[in-house]
């Protein structure tokens, strides 16, 4: 690290100093490398919150304010009526909640070269899609004679997903106990049942054994291929990160789910807490609302900072708040009050919430007492005028 730069350690996040050396071209100055880091240091220190700044409270009306404006619909993506995607203030309130279950969970699969060029998009595509039996069913029929059910499969499906009938009948064979299972020479399935209750057996299969899963990823119910600049990317309906990830044409790094639960248990907490912000800010983009990156930031980091994602409700970042008071004052205050009596608990009155609720003055700005203090008088010595 040149001079220059190693004066600043301790001033700026090592961080800054990395990318600002990482971006000096080879032949500068001592004295413009010199006049930059001060612009830097002037630009990092008016950025800083001030001493007793409530930046809680600012970036709650910051977020809230704005997000009273959101529509409550949702819009269809890319023309495609079976995708939909939560938008809005319904979006807004799966993140801030984190909730395991989203209405419309998404995936963006990268892809590794060639595919991400577009070589066999469409087919690759296909592959992640969750498929069913049903989808390779051209007709299914009944003799009720012989308690036999015939199944024609569509052999055009099956050529272009690199199917054949023995792979179907091995995978379904697995479920099918009770029944005998034949692949004839023209490629149709035959399924007899035997004993006193055959043909009941049969009717109640017909039904059953269309929704077998055949191949595929479980939970991707559509895939959209999309170019954007210069690579294709496949958006999907429902997520399975866990098991695309295993794919080997799929790009590990990029791919992502907008359900931040998933991401936290497939990449952790980090991740997580980078999937909250990127998520929030799709959705105020989307809305054309502009706000400071740092009040998201505040929101992911009280989120993530136990360890875990927490939601901001009663059963998340509010139940690890120190303050007895503070927690009473969200929701159920008799509940948070009796437990905390019967343990004993002291209120070290830290925060805003809970001075305001016994009327005292609040520690931001000039009720920081510990940042106003009066300069001792230095006594003369004796001896001297």
């Amino acid at each position: 690290m040149k001079a220059e730069l190693k004066e600043y350690k301790g001033k700026l996040p090592l961080k800054i100093l990395e990318d600002v050396e990482s971006e000096l071209p080879d032949n500068i100055s001592s004295s413009k490398l010199k006049k930059i880091m001060e612009k830097i240091f002037i630009e990092y220190r008016s950025s800083l919150a001030e001493p007793g700044e409530s930046v809680g409270l600012v970036t709650a009306e910051s977020i809230g304010e704005p997000g009273t404006q959101m529509t409550l619909n949702t819009f269809h993506f890319a023309g495609v009526s079976e995708m939909n995607v939560t938008t809005g203030l319904p979006r807004l309130i799966e993140i801030l909640d984190a909730r395991a279950e989203i209405s419309t969970k998404m995936m963006e699969v990268y892809l590794k070269k060639p595919y991400s060029e577009g070589k066999d998009i469409k087919l690759i595509a296909e592959s992640l899609k969750e498929t069913k039996f049903k989808e390779y069913i051209k007709s299914i029929s009944i003799n009720v004679a012989e308690t036999k059910m015939i199944i024609e499969l569509d052999q055009k499906k099956l050529k272009d997903r690199k199917l054949n009938a023995a792979k179907i009948a091995k995978t379904m064979d697995k479920g099918l106990k009770g029944f005998d299972l034949k692949i004839e020479k023209d490629e149709t399935i035959r399924i007899k049942a035997s004993g006193d209750d055959a043909l009941n057996m049969i009717y109640r299969l017909k039904e059953k054994i269309k929704e077998v899963f055949v191949n595929g990823i479980k939970g991707v119910t559509q895939v959209l291929p999309v170019k954007r600049e210069e690579e294709f990317v496949i958006v999907t309906a429902g997520s399975n990160l866990k098991e695309v990830l295993k794919l080997d044409f799929v790009d590990t790094y990029r791919t992502t789910s907008n359900s931040i639960i998933e991401v936290e248990k497939t990449f952790g907490v980090e991740a997580a807490r980078e999937s909250i912000i990127k998520e929030m800010r799709k959705v105020l983009k989307h809305q054309g609302i502009n706000l400071d990156l740092r009040h998201i930031l505040l929101v992911a980091d009280a989120m993530t900072m136990s360890g875990k994602v927490l939601g901001v409700s009663r059963y998340g970042i509010v139940k690890e708040k120190p303050s007895v008071l503070a927690r009473a004052s969200f929701e159920t205050p008799i509940v948070h009050i009796i437990n905390a009596s019967m343990v004993g608990e002291v209120d070290q009155l830290n925060s805003v919430i809970e001075n305001v609720m016994i009327n005292q003055p609040v520690p931001i700005g000039t009720g920081l007492p510990g940042l106003i203090t009066k300069a001792k008088e230095e006594k003369p010595k004796k001896g001297k005028d």
